[in-house]
């Protein structure tokens, strides 16, 4: 019979025991130190967040606050004609913003009449929005943009202005788009885009392929290293002259009979990567 008392015993000598932490817990002065030291967090993590670097951490997608197309304008001197052709859209130029750093600029050439291959391109390995192309630049280190020139007849600059807005994926040229004019295209496109892009590579493609980013990334990985390289189709051959043939040159954009400017066989440029399927 003894466990008994010695139970109840127990218990009378607990319940003052939680009685005097109530108490305590509940006393002014313990709720005035608690509410101090959560001011306190609150303050620290603050000051910390307001000390944080403004810059976007690694692993985050490209800026985005930039348009992505760009209009380039040459330098020219006071009283410079224009060259015949419409100006492009003021509301389209960037300005100076810095060269972007990427592994590899990707102009694709295009023209007025292919609205319906960027739409193919667009519906199949190019994203139609920005924020897919900011993903794709991310993800393999490559920067694709459309690349044209402007033309004189002023529906095809509106209708090129819309798709602009729309798209935002261009790199506008400041010379008319003319197929006979396609070697002084090539050059500005690749002035502008050394001026636009701090790449190890500069790609140029055709809006008639169907390209694989994933493979070209890891084939320009694989050269990264190495300097002076270029990979494509470098053409050197007769120059034909006869308009009766399919691929005969419009204009005198030869030095001789055997070596085709049009063609790019006269020079290679440092780290130039030509890419076409």
């Amino acid at each position: 019979l003894s466990p008994l008392p010695d139970a109840h015993q127990i218990r009378t000598h607990r319940r003052p025991r939680r009685s005097s932490l109530r108490c305590l817990l509940s006393s002014p002065a313990v709720s005035a130190a608690c509410l101090l030291f959560g001011l306190a967090g609150f303050l620290a993590a603050a000051v910390s967040l307001s000390r944080a670097p403004a810059e976007a951490p690694r692993g985050c997608c490209p800026d985005s606050s930039h348009p992505l197309s760009v209009s380039v304008a040459w330098d020219r001197r006071p009283g410079d004609a224009a060259g015949g052709a419409t100006d492009l859209p003021a509301g389209l130029a960037t300005g100076s913003r810095g060269r972007h750093k990427v592994m590899a600029f990707v102009g694709i050439f295009t023209g007025f009449g292919s609205v319906g291959r960027r739409r193919a391109l667009r519906r199949t390995w190019l994203p139609s929005d920005r924020q897919g192309l900011l993903r794709l630049e991310e993800a393999t280190g490559l920067a694709f943009r459309f690349v044209i020139g402007k033309s004189n007849d002023k529906s095809k600059m509106a209708a090129l202005e819309r798709e602009v807005e729309e798209y935002d994926d261009f790199v506008l040229l400041d010379l008319e788009e003319e197929y006979s004019k396609l070697p002084y295209k090539t050059l500005a496109f690749f002035k502008a885009a050394y001026a636009l892009f701090d790449s190890d590579f500069y790609v140029k493609a055709d809006d008639d392929i169907y390209l694989r980013p994933d493979r070209l990334s890891l084939l320009l990985a694989k050269e990264r290293t190495h300097t002076q390289t270029y990979i494509g189709c470098m053409k050197k051959g007769p120059v034909f002259t006869d308009p009766k043939l399919k691929w005969y040159e419009h204009s005198p954009s030869y030095l001789d009979q055997n070596t085709s400017f049009m063609h790019m066989g006269l020079f290679m440029l440092y780290q130039l990567m030509w890419w076409q399927a």
